[in-house]
């Protein structure tokens, strides 16, 4: 559980409690609606009293708000297909489909890519990040398809996740971007932290960031979209939609950071290589997947 007090500004002061709360710095990602929950049952107050989420804020009002933990949740094994491009005993390569989330979570129960490594792994796999996420070393989001690495033991995760730390192992992607970057390849280095005004985005910002590098390459250019490889040497959370659309390229179809496309669910983005050095045998390995077929649809439409 976590406290949290703020006496409100000149800046806030005639703004809703509920929109108010989402421009304070809580540290912690809580929809809007989650913090009309809170407000609801009672963990908000103001000047010491329950509030409404349609009281408007006055000069040195004091916000106390109380973020109870998250209720802890045990993913269950389901008989879902996956494709396994490789597995050992130490680990496995996935190819994720689009559409599919990583792991259970608020609104995504069951479903998941986890569930399906529980049922097929026989359970058998690292539990560093616990029972919601067992195996799971990095993730991807749920409409980017592409290859994700998967640790069997702690031994292998803890090897492997210590390769992403120090950015020593490979993640190239390929996307499909509106317009046409110039120049042509490059690198995008620019900061990336959680946005002040929507706490479920990230943005290029200077405040509260992390150091973001993204190397891009156009492989072919269309009429009005691109398809660009990138090469991430971090990996910060949308690093690659945020950047992108810095740019002024968002990627396309991503409803968060460009424009929704009528038809299709979500970004075109593909994980489409991945490589690591094993933790077993100390040998480079490195996988490469061809793109999926909502990509060249598009791409044949254009």
């Amino acid at each position: 559980m976590e406290s949290k007090r703020f006496v409100i500004s000149q800046e806030l002061a005639g703004t809703r409690a509920d929109k108010a709360i989402c421009e304070l710095e809580l540290d912690v990602s809580v929809s809007r609606s989650g913090i009309v929950k809170l407000i609801e049952s009672g963990n908000v107050t103001i000047n010491g009293k329950s509030t409404d989420k349609k009281y408007k804020l006055c000069v040195g009002d004091v916000i106390e708000i109380i973020v109870p933990d998250p209720q802890p949740l045990e993913a269950q094994p389901q008989d879902i297909p996956i494709e396994i491009v490789y597995e050992d005993d130490c680990l496995l390569v996935v190819n994720k489909p689009k559409g599919m989330v990583v792991h259970p979570a608020a609104g995504n129960p069951d479903g998941t890519l986890v569930n399906a490594l529980l049922y097929h792994c026989k359970g058998r796999l690292s539990s560093i990040n616990g029972v919601v996420r067992p195996g799971i070393v990095h993730r991807i989001d749920k409409n980017t398809s592409g290859l994700l690495m998967v640790a069997k033991t702690d031994e292998a995760h803890n090897f492997l996740a210590e390769q992403i730390k120090s950015h020593s192992f490979t993640r190239v992607y390929q996307a499909l971007v509106v317009g046409h970057f110039n120049p042509e390849q490059g690198t995008i280095d620019a900061p990336i932290g959680r946005s002040a005004y929507d706490r479920k985005k990230m943005c290029v910002t200077e405040k509260n960031s992390k150091p973001a590098i993204t190397h891009y390459k156009t492989l072919e250019i269309f009429n009005g979209l691109s398809l660009v490889e990138f090469k991430l040497e971090t990996g910060r959370t949308h690093q690659i939609r945020v950047h992108s659309a810095f740019k002024g390229h968002a990627v396309y179809g991503d409803d968060v950071y460009g424009k929704a496309v009528k038809g299709l669910q979500g970004q075109c983005l593909h994980a489409k290589k991945l490589g690591f050095i094993h933790p077993k045998t100390q040998q480079y390995m490195e996988f490469d997947t061809e793109l999926p077929e909502y990509f060249n649809q598009i791409m044949r439409k254009l």
